[in-house]
């Protein structure tokens, strides 16, 4: 990856990156801040980088319902007002939800979503990771984490969410992601890569559903 000037993102080909751990000394260090010094560098992040022109911007939170995602939020949608000629505009700003199957995550999708709802945030939909391992000699399919009630499926039907798609367990995504390769690239140097082809399959058709879905409200 390269990083052109300071202030701007880190470029991995296309893509424009940005991290608080790029500012760190030690990629060890623990950042303990509180609410005041986390929202001053969300606020710096999107509002002093110089991302450039983008088709999208894509903010990556943990799981929950914390500071961090409120202000995120509110920053977005008071920029999205300003630019807006009735000051009541989305902006195109919109939420993915993603989960695994079991319950102990579902619990917490829930209370992600109400969150979304309180703060008028709009949900493209729900993204069910590790939904499932596939063999790659026997292609016998197995549940890893059980869907005991009912899985990422279940949840889109009791809050009227879109189902965006499953994501299989997958070995060599991982193994791309320690390499700082993307999913393709990885890809492209198996001897045989329809044996991940389910997986291939499975991001595109997420992505296409929700750029379908975002062109469509542009």
């Amino acid at each position: 990856y390269q990083r052109r000037v300071r202030g701007s993102p880190v470029y991995v080909d296309d893509i424009a990156v940005m991290s608080i751990a790029f500012m760190l000394k030690d990629p060890n260090s623990a950042v303990i801040w509180r609410g005041p010094k986390k929202n001053g560098m969300i606020k710096q992040f999107l509002r002093d980088v110089d991302w450039g022109e983008l088709d999208y911007l894509i903010i990556d939170t943990p799981p929950g319902t914390s500071d961090e995602h409120l202000s995120i939020t509110s920053f977005l949608q008071d920029a999205s007002r300003l630019n807006d000629d009735q000051g009541q505009g989305n902006g195109n700003i919109y939420g993915v939800i993603v989960t695994t199957p079991q319950e102990v995550a579902l619990t917490d999708v829930r209370k992600e979503i109400n969150f979304c709802k309180k703060i008028k945030l709009p949900l493209l939909g729900l993204v069910e990771n590790m939904s499932s391992f596939v063999c790659r000699k026997c292609k016998t399919e197995t549940k890893i984490f059980p869907p005991t009630t009912g899985g990422g499926r279940k949840v889109c039907e009791e809050y009227g969410l879109p189902f965006l798609g499953s994501i299989p367990l997958e070995p060599l995504l991982g193994q791309a992601s320690d390499e700082g390769l993307s999913f393709s690239e990885k890809l492209a140097q198996q001897k045989d890569p329809s044996n991940h082809s389910l997986t291939e399959q499975a991001f595109r058709n997420i992505v296409q559903t929700i750029q379908g879905f975002v062109e469509k409200e542009v």
